[in-house]
């Protein structure tokens, strides 16, 4: 919205630099991380009114998590979307369509997380949605999207797939193109609602893919950037670094509350909204294997889970002490912190990982 200021600029006054991408990114940083922090605090209070006995906690998981964590009230991903939405309708550019599709994305997989945790909170079990119910319309959501971002990319992209470290090559997916957008957008969502265990252990990886993605659609959006660095040129994307800024400032605010030991946890209505923008992100500009190396966590995380079903439905017996992985950790003896903070790692270096294959072809 504040980009229209530009109009009354003369082109060497302050509203000038609302022009520029980069100014308005930070801007909507620091939006997000002041709305996270203010509205914070009575968030939670209003959560635990609520919210009787908090979030469910499985009586099947770890014995110390019925000890530790009984009672904290969950969808704290209220106040990141909240942050996120705010804050990117404030500075982003409204006339452009990546930014509408990834909000819509994420909006709508929140949605889903919020009808999820409601039935658990008023039911206080751990069962929600139907697992298929959920995957069902996740999957509406993520078809629409790839439809949307197919309809967007230039003609020379529409239903490609870009290849990592492979300088101008394209797979041309046909009629698999939507499919396989479906299984990235609604995949990452799932994948993150996984990884979302313990106290601070999904949200920093997520910041961090965002913070790499943001990069990537800023470069792969401007002409110059994609000569030299000799990707593939999306028109547009670049205004979703506003978006990804959003997300990491109201992650932060979230954080702020969310730190051992978490006053709030930011439930489905958090992980499946920021799954689902991760996803979309990386249809959206072309990045959609890029994003399995920045959200490796993610992928272990869910492999963990699907090698642990089918192995234990095939022999009766199981790969891991407790899927997903962390749990397993944590029945190793690792404690939370340390589990956390080597995630936090292992997806810093995932992200540098990822941000040199814009280079490395």
């Amino acid at each position: 919205m504040l980009y229209w200021l530009t109009s009354i600029s003369d082109g060497g006054d302050l509203f000038n630099l609302f022009r520029y991408i980069t100014f308005r990114a930070g801007g909507a940083f620091f939006t997000a991380l002041v709305f996270g922090f203010i509205f914070g605090r009575p968030l939670i209070n209003l959560l635990r009114k609520r919210q009787r006995f908090g979030q469910p906690i499985r009586e099947d998981g770890p014995e110390s998590h019925l000890e530790t964590k009984q009672g904290t009230p969950t969808m704290g991903g209220l106040l990141i979307l909240s942050a996120l939405t705010v804050s990117t309708l404030l500075w982003a550019r409204w006339d452009n369509p990546y930014v509408w599709m990834v909000l819509l994305v994420t909006v709508c997989f929140g949605a889903i997380g919020f009808v999820d945790d409601y039935h658990k909170v008023t039911r206080n079990s751990h069962a929600g949605l139907s697992g298929k119910l959920r995957l069902a319309i996740g999957f509406g959501i993520a078809g629409m999207a790839a439809l949307i971002a197919q309809v967007l990319h230039p003609d020379p992209l529409s239903g490609q797939l870009a290849l990592p470290f492979f300088k101008d090559t394209l797979l041309n997916l046909g009629f698999l193109f939507i499919p396989f957008c479906m299984l990235v957008i609604a995949g990452s969502a799932n994948a993150v609602n996984l990884t979302d265990g313990l106290d601070g252990l999904a949200i920093m990886p997520v910041m961090i893919a965002a913070g790499t993605l943001g990069v990537i659609a800023y470069a792969v959006g401007r002409v110059d950037f994609t000569a030299y660095l000799d990707v593939h040129y999306v028109p547009g994307t670049g205004e979703i670094l506003i978006f990804t800024a959003a997300l990491i400032g109201g992650g932060l605010g979230f954080l702020w509350y969310n730190a051992p030991p978490a006053a709030v946890f930011m439930g489905d209505t958090g992980s499946l909204a920021l799954g689902g923008a991760l996803g979309a992100i990386a249809v959206a500009t072309k990045h959609e294997i890029v994003l399995v190396i920045v959200g490796g966590i993610f992928v272990v995380e869910a492999l963990s889970v699907i090698i642990q079903v089918a192995y234990f439905k095939r022999t009766g017996k199981r790969v891991f002490l407790m899927a997903p992985i962390h749990h397993h950790f944590e029945k190793k003896g690792w404690g939370e912190s340390q589990i956390v903070i080597r995630f936090w790692i292992i997806s810093l270096v995932l992200a540098l990982i990822g941000l040199a294959t814009l280079k490395v072809r």
